[in-house]
């Protein structure tokens, strides 16, 4: 039974959507962390993205792990998580995937551990995968494995060979080319993309002289990264959309006007995370803030407003000056 209204039905890498709505990866842990709330209903969402899954547990990183920042929040975690093992065995039988689709998402610091924790989780009923790709390679001095276009072409093509399930590729904002990226993924076999994942970030207790985060930075979410988020996204449309490969847009959502500014900058689902942690029951005046657009403009179904943007004819140094 769905409680969205039809028009927000979309099909995503071939999933049906009942909304155009995916709650993202940590913030609601593996699918229970919000159900104690009243009133909140996984049906509000197309999807959900359960936490960070990597080979073997992780305890996560030292105190503090969040901290809240001017439109925005840091957070490292630090994939604290109990292992793909025990995700698949005891976590995955208690999910109803009558309610709404459920995305795996994969981490991991080789690509043999991408590989193997994609290998696991093909062979459960989790719906899609997504790649985390922003996770530091061990074997190649700790730098990300999403900040360079043929390591993460590498991830992917890696996982792409023990799956059929369908591929969202999570693309990290900390790189110089996004586009690039972008198209060596979509070359290596990814079937959708998630835009984006957070920004490194820190905070100085100043009195004390030091971070305010345990593992000193962070990533930063929130309203403050969504300009950097929607222009991201669209850049990453101009080479998805020639593949017709889908794009989650994220980064910042806490209204149906930041939704369909990313629907119209080429989303064609949208992302909501730091917005859950002050409003958990947001979705449903989300999924009715986008049906008041449609209604406005005369729009019969949300994938009209995919990559409807019109761009102005001039344009302004790119450095803002």
């Amino acid at each position: 039974m769905t409680t969205t209204d039809p028009r927000l039905h979309l099909q995503f890498c071939g999933m049906d959507f009942d909304s155009p709505l995916v709650l993202l990866s940590g913030c609601v842990g593996f699918g229970e962390e919000y159900t104690r709330v009243q009133g909140f209903s996984n049906r509000d969402a197309g999807a959900v993205c359960l936490k960070g899954t990597t080979g073997s547990n992780r305890p996560g990183n030292p105190a503090h792990r969040v901290f809240e920042t001017p439109a925005g929040m840091l957070n490292a975690i630090g994939l604290q998580n109990p292992g793909v093992a025990k995700v698949v065995r005891e976590i995955l039988p208690t999910l109803d995937f009558d309610e709404t689709r459920f995305i795996a998402n994969v981490s991991g610091s080789t690509i043999e551990e991408y590989t193997e924790v994609t290998r696991l989780f093909d062979d459960s009923p989790i719906d899609a995968i997504e790649i985390n790709i922003s996770c530091p390679n061990v074997k190649e001095g700790g730098v990300a494995f999403g900040n360079d276009p043929d390591m993460s072409a590498r991830v992917v093509a890696a996982c792409r060979k023990v799956t059929r399930k369908p591929l969202i590729t999570k693309l990290s904002p900390n790189q110089t080319d996004i586009a690039e990226n972008a198209r060596r993924c979509i070359e290596a076999g990814t079937d959708a993309f998630a835009v984006i994942n957070t920004l490194m970030g820190m905070a100085i207790d100043i009195e004390a002289r030091q971070p305010f985060i345990g593992n000193n930075q962070g990533g930063l979410s929130g309203p403050a990264i969504k300009p950097i988020a929607v222009l991201k996204t669209h850049q990453v449309y101009q080479v998805a959309r020639d593949h017709a490969v889908p794009i989650i847009g994220q980064g910042g959502v806490t209204c149906a006007e930041d939704a369909i500014e990313f629907l119209l900058a080429g989303a064609s689902a949208v992302g909501v995370g730091t917005a859950l942690f002050y409003d958990p029951l947001i979705l449903p005046k989300i999924n009715q803030g986008i049906v008041d657009y449609l209604d406005r403009h005369g729009l019969e179904r949300v994938s009209q407003v995919t990559g409807a943007l019109q761009l102005n004819g001039s344009r302004a140094p790119a450095c803002g000056c």
